[in-house]
């Protein structure tokens, strides 16, 4: 783990603990927070971490990854409930100047193939293939997510082998698509808008998109782990997002 993914997991675990050490890697006279819910600045976390009840935070970091300035980690939290969360933060000099972040109430039980939102595998290899496979994850998402293009699917997929943590699909192709027609059927749409954001390190790409979700708007951050140049896991979170006179800071969500 590099020192700024070790700063990362021990910030995130200090909302839990209540430690101050950690807290000090936000730069104080800079900090640009991109999750809704909280005001701007060091003080919006503060504020933050004060309205939780007492002793009820518990914060377990799954998985933590780096791309150049970025650190994104993926955490199953108690945070004013069960909720599996998706973080990125900005380096700058060495301090962190930037958030944002995707929670998603945890699934009450495991997907129709037995995995959780949280499990599987978590250390990034091929970290010579980065690029590549951000290229290779970005495309899909442009191709299938954003602008529909089914007839390409089954190429970006070793078969139907594909594992899924979604908790409303099963594994592989085949899950995919019995779970796009349940939907379709109970008249819920799911539309990608934008990609906002490409992050990566090795086998592992987080993937930020803007959309709509059952005709709400929705921000998508969607983890793909690549083997062997194809989509072999896929791991996700969505987040209704609220009103503009309800933000408590006007960053908006994405801005990257």
């Amino acid at each position: 783990m590099s020192t700024q993914e070790q700063q990362v997991v021990d910030l995130l675990k200090a909302i839990e603990t209540g430690a101050a050490e950690p807290v000090a890697i936000i730069n104080p006279e800079q900090y640009t927070q991109h999750n809704l819910g909280a005001a701007d600045g060091l003080a919006g976390f503060g504020a933050l971490l004060a309205a939780l009840p007492s002793n009820s935070a518990k914060v377990n970091t799954v998985r933590v990854f780096e791309d150049g300035d970025y650190v994104f980690a993926h955490t199953e939290y108690e945070f004013f409930g069960p909720k599996i969360g998706f973080d990125i933060f900005r380096f700058e000099n060495g301090k962190i100047v930037e958030h944002w972040d995707n929670l998603q109430e945890t699934a009450a039980s495991a997907n129709p193939s037995g995995n959780t939102m949280i499990d599987g595998a978590t250390v990034a290899i091929d970290l010579d293939k980065t690029a590549a496979n951000k290229a290779l994850v970005g495309q899909f998402v442009d191709d299938i997510l954003v602008n529909g293009r089914l007839d390409k699917l089954a190429g970006y997929f070793a078969g139907d082998s594909y594992i899924q943590h979604n908790p409303q699909i099963a594994n592989g192709l085949s899950g995919l698509g019995a779970a796009l027609e349940v939907m379709a059927k109970a008249g819920i749409t799911m539309k990608y808008d934008i990609v906002q954001k490409v992050l990566g390190e090795g086998n592992f790409v987080l993937v930020v998109s803007e959309g709509k979700f059952g005709g709400q708007p929705t921000s998508f951050y969607d983890l793909f782990r690549v083997e062997n140049g194809k989509i072999a896991e896929h791991w996700d979170t969505l987040e209704t997002i609220p009103p503009q006179a309800e933000w408590r800071n006007q960053n908006g969500k994405f801005g990257f």
